[in-house]
């Protein structure tokens, strides 16, 4: 691809391993983001520091056919605890940024929205984008609020848009320091000898997707023209948590010890996703099995562990 894309919010987990797929595949591959989670991976990349709020990013979004909105400073678990902050930074930082998207010509955003959250509880399983979006969580109302205003933008200021609503991402970069992510929390807790907190009776299901896939997903959408706008991307299969936590001590050969605490509000108790469009329009399916994909990131994970120890 020749094209000139910005991948903003590119430090953490999904953006440096979307960096990494890209660089040498586009014309130009710009980066931004507050930190980078990884320093080491960075080498060689088009990085600059920023908040999607500030004076940085113009640089960034000039001259850009596509922009990758990863950007994003709350998760399900923390954006109910403050919503009024949650909404400035995420939603009201996001308009903001589209305001400067139009006004520089940018031709096209991908937002990664959250296939997990702003569906709510629902009836139909797997889900399809024709189900009403019910969430029950600041996170997802923010994401969904998102979605909603990149119609607006289209109809009024042709700014072009796809959204991927992403089921829970897995793989390498991915850590439990955030307190998101139950792969990359059981696996710690693996590595480490912790015990491990499970909120609920760990009944609850989700749709794990490795991380190239999911890369794969976005990758597609630069060029896509077909009508559709809204994608989930999941695997279409259910995984409790403690069905993760089983399948990482067969890996592992580690016992976990389990702490069970209160279940939470913000979960909604069973995601899964219906990618069949994706499958259809953008010719993406999963590729990887859970199995594959969990056994990849536990040897990731081991690889890490070990050189932040030599790092001590």
């Amino acid at each position: 691809m020749s094209s000139t894309v910005a991948i903003l919010g590119a430090g953490g987990f999904l953006g440096t391993n979307l960096a990494l797929r890209l660089a040498g595949t586009v014309g130009e591959l710009r980066c931004f983001g507050r930190r980078q989670a990884f320093p080491t991976a960075w080498q060689g990349l088009n990085w600059t520091r920023g908040e999607v709020s500030g004076a940085e990013v113009r640089q960034v979004l000039a001259g850009c056919d596509t922009v990758i909105h990863l950007a994003s400073t709350s998760t399900p678990a923390t954006a109910d605890r403050r919503i009024a902050d949650d909404a400035q930074s995420n939603v009201i930082d996001t308009l903001e940024l589209l305001d400067q998207c139009v006004e520089l010509g940018v031709g096209r955003i991908v937002f990664i929205s959250s296939g997990g959250t702003v569906y709510g509880p629902c009836d139909q399983i797997p889900t399809p984008e024709s189900t009403p979006t019910n969430p029950i969580t600041a996170y997802g109302v923010a994401k969904l609020a998102i979605e909603k205003y990149l119609a607006v933008y289209r109809h009024q200021h042709g700014l072009d848009y796809r959204i991927l609503r992403v089921a829970n991402p897995f793989g390498p970069y991915q850590t439990a320091y955030k307190g998101q992510g139950v792969i990359a929390a059981v696996m710690a807790s693996a590595l480490h000898d912790t015990s491990l907190q499970i909120w609920g009776d760990g009944g609850v299901v989700r749709d794990y997707v490795y991380v190239n896939d999911v890369v794969e997903a976005i990758i597609k959408t630069i060029g896509h023209t077909g009508d559709s706008r809204v994608f989930n991307i999941g695997s279409g299969i259910g995984h409790d948590v403690l069905q993760v936590v089983r399948a990482v001590e067969k890996l592992s050969g580690k016992t976990l010890q389990l702490e069970f605490r209160p279940a939470r509000p913000v979960d909604v108790p069973v995601s899964i996703l219906d990618s069949s469009l994706a499958t259809r329009e953008l010719g993406w399916r999963c590729a990887t099995s859970f199995e594959a994909g969990l056994t990849i990131t536990l040897e990731w994970a081991r690889a890490f562990e070990a050189k932040q120890a030599c790092q001590l």
